[in-house]
């Protein structure tokens, strides 16, 4: 079983070849490619290597499937005994990302 621990946009996400991931927003069109260079952790087999941070000569390359908003966040404000109420909504931008292939360069 290969896997693979990626960092996109402050947050890590454990991933395999054919997964689908809601990451934050990338400037990406559909169908377009993304390489993700920040591999934290990457296993193979039973064989792991850790990065101190990161590994190099492992990337996780995948395709951008949709741009789209993610569940709605209900924000209230009140202030007591001033009349104060303010409630708003925010939805948060994401990539739906398939990860196509994740390679290791052997030296």
């Amino acid at each position: 079983m290969k896997y693979a621990v990626i960092v996109s946009g402050g947050k890590q996400y454990k991933v395999m070849e054919g997964d689908e991931i809601l990451v934050d927003s990338l400037p990406l069109k559909p169908d377009e490619k993304y390489t993700f260079t920040d591999v934290l952790l990457f296993t193979d087999d039973g064989k792991t290597k850790i990065g101190t941070p990161v590994i190099a000569g492992v990337t996780v390359s995948g395709s951008l499937i949709k741009q789209e908003k993610g569940e709605k966040i209900r924000v209230a404000k009140f202030k007591a005994k001033a009349r104060y109420r303010k409630v708003i909504g925010y939805r948060h931008s994401l990539s739906k990302i398939k990860i196509e292939k994740i390679a290791l360069k052997e030296k």
